[in-house]
Parts: C-alpha cells; structure tokens; sequence
C-alpha cells in the first residue's frame, strides 16, 4: 500500500487538499468553505462515511488490498459490505 501511494504522488505531485477536510480555525477560512460538507465517520452507522478524502484528480484510488490469509480474509469481506456502493463490489 505504501508504495502505490509514494508511486502515485512522484506521479500526480503536490496536489491540493479537498476544502470539505480543510481545517476551519478562522472566519476567512469558514467563508473560504474550509470543512463544509465534511462528514465525521463516528456520527454515522459503523463509525463509517463513504466520504471521498483524496483530491478529485485520484479520488476512488485504492491503496490497501488484503492478504490471502483468514484473517485478512474477514477483513476483505468487511471492506466490500462498507465500500460496496463506491467501488461497486
């Protein structure tokens, strides 16, 4: 997972956070949208939102594929149940 991810930024380089995971702290920034529309994964069911995180240039990249052992297994199993609707598992 780690290696895509470097291999993807030497290739797309600095690219600019997404304003809905911005910090707030200031008026401007609030009137810049700085966190508008982000959505806390803890206040929805199973403390998860399918809410894209990355830039639009590489939004729907995946990083992590599980192992071929049992207990990755499981883990590969919970991962398709939550992100079935955005990567259509």
């Amino acid at each position: 997972a780690i290696n895509h991810a470097q291999a993807l930024v030497k290739q797309t380089g600095n690219l600019p956070v997404p304003l809905h995971i911005r910090n707030a702290p200031t008026k401007l920034m609030k009137n810049l949208d700085y966190g508008k529309g982000y959505q806390y994964a803890h206040s929805f069911e199973n403390n998860f939102s399918a809410q894209e995180y990355l830039p639009d240039t590489i939004a729907g990249s995946t990083f992590y594929e599980p192992g071929k052992n049992a207990r990755e297994e499981e883990l590969r199993k919970y991962l398709k149940a939550m992100w079935k609707d955005k990567y259509g598992y």
